[in-house]
């Protein structure tokens, strides 16, 4: 299914407006994650999956560990 879309002005942003119907078939509603990704030309939306959210939080976890590691332990007292 294609169509022709247009960026809505919302405050400082622009919103991409998801009719009803695609939502419905879709069974999406205000409340479901999404993964927006794009390769430089092309935008991908596609529903978040619990594996990806989780692989996301380990990444931040494994970030700021690498990162904040040497006070982390200070702070535990080790």
């Amino acid at each position: 299914m294609a169509m022709t879309k247009y960026l809505s002005r919302h405050g400082n942003s622009l919103a991409l407006v998801i009719d009803r119907g695609i939502l419905d078939l879709l069974d999406m509603d205000a409340e479901t994650p999404l993964r927006v990704e794009t390769d430089g030309r092309v935008l991908f939306v596609s529903r978040e999956t619990d594996a990806a959210r989780k692989e996301a939080v380990s990444g931040a976890a494994r970030n700021s560990i690498r990162r904040y590691g040497p006070m982390y332990r200070r702070l535990a007292g080790k």
